[in-house]
Formats: structure tokens, C-alpha cells, sequence
């Protein structure tokens, strides 16, 4: 990640990946962890920064993704976006001590609440990005969603319960 994006991001951790399936199956996985939120230190929301980048928004709502082990699917935020002739499906979702919150309002609210009841403000961003190529949006948000299926167990492990 550029310096310049890793200053303005302020996360305490972060990771970026990419994975790739072929023929069809691409994503990006991105996750910034921040220990404490306080003033500029807080997940910035793919909403405003995708935007900012010069990315172009279609589609935004969310979505339900089944995952083995849980008894009610996770609900994530679902953006279709483009630059140029780049398109992309965006899934993403705070995730703090043991809940999936798609509404950044919600997630504020949540912190506010684990900070007075816990004292922790903790929280990540994690948001995959499957590119759109021939098969449509249709087919690059069934791989985003598999994919979230895939690694969500694992992922989870690493984040503060």
C-alpha cells in the first residue's frame, strides 16, 4: 500500500491481498483494523473514499451471505462501481467484537455502546472487490459472496472478541 494512502487511512493494521481462481474467480480483500477510534482515526467508508478516487457508484444496498456455522447470514453493503472502463462489485462491513454491521450509522452507534458498557472502541473495515468482466455483475458478486464464504471463519479469528 502507497505511503500516502496508509497516512490518510491512519488504521493501526491493515492488510491487502489478491486472489485469484481462474477462470472467473478474482477478488481483493482489504481490512483495516484500528484499536481505538478517536478524532481522524476512524474505518473510512468506501462510500465517500471510492468516490473520491474518481469511482463512479451504480448500485448500493446490501445483501445476506449464508455462512456454514452461523445461524443467520451476515449482511454486507454492496456497491457496483466504475472508472473508465474498470467495473467492479464492492462488498464491505464493519466488524467489531463478535457483530457483521453493514450501516456505518449503525456501526457508530456500536461503538459508542462498547465503548461505554467495554470501554473499547476496536473495529475493522473489511471490504472485498471483484472486478466485472464478461460474466456481468451477476457472476462477479457470486464470487465476491463466495469468496466471503470461504475465508469469513478464518478471518474472524483475527479479530478481538
Amino acid at each position: 500500500m502507497e505511503q500516502e494512502l496508509k497516512d490518510a487511512l491512519r488504521a493501526d493494521d491493515y492488510l491487502t491481498r489478491d486472489y485469484a481462481e481462474p477462470p472467473s474467480g478474482i477478488a481483493n480483500l482489504f481490512v483495516a483494523f484500528f484499536k481505538s477510534q478517536r478524532a481522524g482515526q476512524t474505518p473510512h467508508s468506501p462510500k465517500n473514499c471510492l468516490p473520491g478516487s474518481g469511482w463512479v457508484w451504480t448500485v448500493s444496498d446490501t445483501i445476506p451471505i449464508a455462512i456454514s456455522g452461523r445461524g443467520a447470514p451476515i449482511v454486507v453493503n454492496r456497491y457496483v462501481v466504475s472508472k473508465g472502463e474498470a467495473r467492479a462489485v464492492v462488498l464491505y462491513w464493519y466488524q467489531s467484537r463478535d457483530r457483521v454491521v453493514a450501516s456505518e450509522y449503525k456501526a457508530a452507534a456500536f461503538v459508542a455502546w462498547d465503548a461505554l458498557r467495554y470501554n473499547r472502541t476496536d473495529t475493522a473495515l473489511v471490504r472485498i472487490v471483484a472486478p466485472i468482466g464478461q460474466g456481468g455483475e451477476t457472476v462477479a458478486t457470486a464470487a465476491g459472496v463466495q469468496f466471503i464464504q470461504t475465508i469469513f471463519l478464518q478471518l474472524r479469528q483475527f479479530f478481538p472478541a
